[in-house]
C-alpha cells in the first residue's frame, strides 16, 4: 500500500490470476461482517467521469484475511447504501 498521496491502494489478484490497482475509500463494519469500498486506481487515465465503486467483503480462510464479491443483491445493495450514509450522510 502507498499513503505518498494520502490515499491507501492496494493491487489485488483474481481466481485467474489478473491483478488490479484499487484506492481504498472506507471500510464499515456490518453485523459482524467487514466490507470495503473501493475505486479502480486507474479510473481517471481513461478519461472516465465517474468510476463505479466497488465493494469487497473481508472473509477469513485458514486464518488469512482475504476479499471476496458480495454475490447476493438485496446485501449488496444495503451495503452499498450503508457506504454512501456513512460517507456523505445522507439524512
Amino acid at each position: 500500500m502507498s499513503e505518498e498521496y494520502g490515499s491507501d491502494f492496494i493491487t489485488i489478484t483474481d481466481e485467474e490470476g489478473n491483478e488490479y490497482e484499487l484506492e481504498l475509500l472506507d471500510s464499515i463494519e456490518i453485523e459482524n461482517d467487514i466490507y470495503m469500498a473501493f475505486l479502480p486506481a486507474d479510473s481517471d487515465e481513461a478519461g472516465e467521469e465517474a468510476s463505479e465503486m466497488i465493494i469487497l467483503k473481508v472473509i477469513e480462510e485458514n486464518g488469512e484475511e482475504l476479499f471476496a464479491t458480495v454475490d447476493d443483491e438485496d446485501e449488496l445493495e444495503n451495503v452499498y447504501e450503508q457506504f454512501m450514509e456513512q460517507m456523505f450522510g445522507n439524512d
